[in-house]
Formats: C-alpha cells, sequence, structure tokens
C-alpha cells in the first residue's frame, strides 16, 4: 500500500484543521503549515520560507491551500490599497507560491493532487467582500490554468468552492454580512467544516483521474453555474 505524504496550509484551524483531520483518516501523512499551533510555522506570503520548508518537508503527494483572510468587511469605495495588496499577497501570492514550491516534486514523480481554496465569493460576488471575492475569483482562475499546464503530469489541480462554513474566520465576518450570505443558500444554513473536508478527500486520492482545472462548488444549493 503506498503511503501519501500532505501538506495543508493553514492547517491550524478551520477548514485546515478539519482537512488534515479527515486526510489521516485515509492514513495520508499529514504536515500542517500556519503561522501557530501548526507542525511548520511559516507565512505562505514568504516565499524563501516556504521553499526551506519543502526542502526540510522531503516528498508530498498531495498539497491543499487552506490558508487565507478575508479582509476588510467594508465597501469598496473605503477600502485601501494596503488592504487589498494584503488579501491578494495571502490569498493569491500564497497560494502560487506553495504551488511553485510544491509541485515539481509531484510532476517529477509522475504523481500529485493540488486542492485550492476558492470561495462563492469568487463566483458572485459578495458586498462589502470585493477584495477577498476578487482574490478568490483569481484562485479559480489560477487552479484552471495550472490545471491545464500539468493536465499530461498526472498532476491535477482542482478548487473547492464552498459558501458559508462555520469556521473561525467567518466568525470575525460583520453580522449583517454574514445574514447576507447564509441567505443566499437554499438549504438555509451554514456549512460545516467536515462537510467540506470530506469533498477535499475525495479530490486528493486516486479516485478522481479525469478531473483537473475544475471547480467543486459545495454551496448548499447557493451555485448557479
Amino acid at each position: 500500500m503506498t503511503i501519501r505524504t500532505a501538506l495543508v496550509t493553514g492547517g491550524a484551524r478551520g477548514l485546515g484543521a478539519a482537512t488534515a483531520e479527515r486526510l489521516r483518516a485515509d492514513d495520508v501523512k499529514v504536515t500542517t503549515l500556519d503561522l501557530g499551533d501548526a507542525d511548520i510555522c511559516a507565512d505562505v506570503t514568504d516565499d524563501e520560507a516556504l521553499r526551506d520548508a519543502a526542502r526540510r518537508i522531503g516528498h508530498v503527494d498531495i498539497l491543499v491551500n487552506s490558508a487565507g483572510i478575508v479582509g476588510p468587511n467594508e465597501p469598496l469605495l473605503d477600502t485601501t490599497p494596503d488592504q487589498w495588496r494584503r488579501v491578494l499577497d495571502v490569498n493569491v501570492l500564497g497560494t502560487v507560491n506553495t504551488m511553485r514550491a510544491f509541485i515539481p516534486g509531484m510532476r517529477e514523480r509522475g504523481w500529485g493532487r493540488v486542492v485550492n481554496f476558492a470561495s462563492m465569493a469568487g463566483k458572485d460576488g459578495n458586498p462589502n467582500l470585493s477584495a477577498y471575492s476578487a482574490s478568490k475569483a483569481a484562485v479559480i482562475a489560477l487552479t484552471k490554468s495550472a490545471g491545464k499546464e500539468l493536465a499530461t503530469t498526472g498532476v491535477l489541480v482542482n478548487v473547492v468552492t464552498p459558501a458559508v462554513i462555520a469556521t473561525p474566520m467567518n466568525a470575525a465576518t460583520a453580522p449583517d454580512v454574514l445574514a447576507h450570505i447564509t441567505n443566499l443558500i437554499p438549504m438555509q444554513r451554514i456549512g460545516r467544516p467536515e462537510e467540506v473536508a470530506e469533498l477535499v478527500a475525495f479530490l486528493a486520492s486516486d479516485r478522481v483521474s479525469f478531473s483537473t482545472g475544475a471547480v467543486y462548488d459545495i454551496s448548499g444549493g447557493r451555485a448557479t453555474y
């Protein structure tokens, strides 16, 4: 039996922690990376730190990019360039950095799974979350591009787009914004981290072999395209 290894960014809490737990249930050897309370403490915006982490970790078959921030909860016209840079640095460049650090080894071995976290906000756009919505749209497009580039290498790159999920990150979302995006869900409830983790575990497995550059909604019926 082949023992797979995984790196989960943002693995200290929320969707990252739930995903790490679910992968371990499949006997995957998981390393978590986060700013604290993780196996490796590193910032995904620090390209050199990630490359050092890649050297220390070694063989990684599965990369799950869960690290992310919400950013400003305010109208676009009230946001600042610095706020935008911070959100894009973490959510977009952070994902790019980990992909650049860990995909080469997957490509060399001829097998790999990359699962990026975006959001329904990246498809629909949430009011008063313009920076977050734009960053997640970028992650969707990034996934599609990388999936095409790596399509014949054995490395599959897919993205999940959750609606609002009960995580610490959403606990910081303004109540009116949270109420708005919850009301958009036909199932009339927010999702649970373990529900998202189940989808990620599927995408990280051998059970998926003919899907790459794809967007997997987990939205309680909110998704319309």
